[in-house]
């Protein structure tokens, strides 16, 4: 079998899972970049939901003793997830979602398989990759509000309170951002000068990150200080989008989030799913520096003339509550402190966790799919 063919099997395998590889020029160049003619055959089969060394090593009529060692560098390189429980190990492979968006760019030392499949991964991106998400209504991350940006804090929703998140967590781990590392890898992207080591992950995934050496643990004050630092570079915190057992926190930059690019470039209805709050402008102590204009990612902010002004300029700052992610970003940095975040009118709960979630992208995919006929 050639190269092309075993490629081709593998493409066709991956495309079975929850996020599937739309046809394009720069498909096959990026799964060549990272997978070797030999990984990419060795996983073609392997289950998205995972098994004993022992089963994956009957299913690919090798003996446990030879396949163990190559899931392990393949778990190391972001490829299979490995788990452990007692004496039992298991191994899943990696959805494309997961090895193009996520994984293998958390590494503080991508390796070469890595930084070769950055730029014809970020031309795929462009082309079709991002697709899947164009139309729907909940999306993979959610804002959460900066700390200490809600005018009344005693009334912040559980799942929006990013300080109770994280003093709930008993592991914490910090990476370097997927997207931004994608892009500064990139020759043919400009390089992003926001902090990069800012991609927070807990729990099961926080372990798998420090096992496989792409992340290192942090303790719950490094993990604040982290966030701190986030928020004064501008960077929009995002988190799991569901209630229970969420274990991201992104910090967002507009230049190389995924979602922001889906709505900036690719045009996608919405980046993040909103807070449940939107920010408020105290006309009469703005001053219309124009900080928070540049702050917000959403162009949701601009200076407009008013008889409340109480400045030179004349105006102050309005913002449209319907691109307000309610992230708090302009909050944070305000000088005068004349914006706050306060409840919108409707609340809107999240899914309930990652299996609604999931139900909810589903359906949203079959219709499309459905309406194209």
């Amino acid at each position: 079998m050639s190269d092309e063919q075993v490629y081709r099997r593998f493409i066709n395998w991956l495309d079975k899972a929850w996020w599937g590889l739309p046809e394009s020029e720069h498909l096959m160049p990026a799964v060549r970049a990272f997978y070797t003619p030999e990984e990419a055959d060795l996983l073609t089969g392997i289950p998205f939901s995972g098994g004993t060394l022992q089963e994956l090593a009957d299913l690919k009529a090798v003996h446990a003793d030879e396949l163990g060692p190559k899931l392990d560098a393949l778990a190391r390189k972001g490829a299979v997830w490995k788990s452990g429980k007692g004496d039992t190990v298991r191994y899943r492979l990696n959805d494309s979602f997961f090895v193009f968006m996520r994984g293998p760019f958390w590494s503080e030392h991508p390796d070469r398989a890595t930084r070769d499949l950055a730029r014809p991964l970020n031309k795929y991106f462009y082309d079709g990759f991002m697709d899947q998400f164009a139309h729907a209504h909940t999306k993979g991350l959610r804002a959460i509000p900066v700390d200490q940006t809600i005018e009344d804090p005693r009334r912040i929703l559980p799942y929006e309170d990013v300080v109770r998140f994280v003093d709930a967590q008993d592991y914490r781990t910090v990476s370097l951002c997927p997207c931004r590392q994608r892009k500064n890898l990139d020759p043919d992207s400009p390089n992003c000068d926001h902090p990069v080591e800012v991609c927070l992950h807990f729990g099961k995934l926080g372990h798998y990150i420090v096992d496989n050496g792409l992340g290192r643990e942090i303790t719950k004050e490094e993990t604040g200080e982290i966030l701190k630092k986030a928020a004064d570079s501008g960077l929009v915190h995002a988190i799991s989008n569901w209630q229970e057992g969420g274990d991201t926190i992104c910090n967002c930059c507009r230049c190389c989030c995924l979602f922001f690019e889906a709505y900036h470039v690719l045009k996608h209805h919405k980046s993040h799913d909103a807070s449940n709050y939107r920010v408020r402008v105290n006309a009469a102590t703005c001053k219309a520096c124009e900080l928070c204009v540049g702050r917000c990612p959403m162009d949701a902010i601009k200076l407009e003339t008013s008889p409340q002004a109480n400045n030179k300029k004349g105006e102050v700052a309005v913002a449209d509550p319907a691109r307000c992610l309610g992230c708090g970003v302009c909050v944070h940095k305000c000088p005068t402190q004349s914006l706050t975040l306060e409840p919108r009118e409707a609340v809107c709960d999240p899914p309930k966790d990652v299996r609604e979630w999931m139900k909810r992208f589903m359906a949203d995919l079959h219709e499309v799919k459905r309406s194209a006929g």
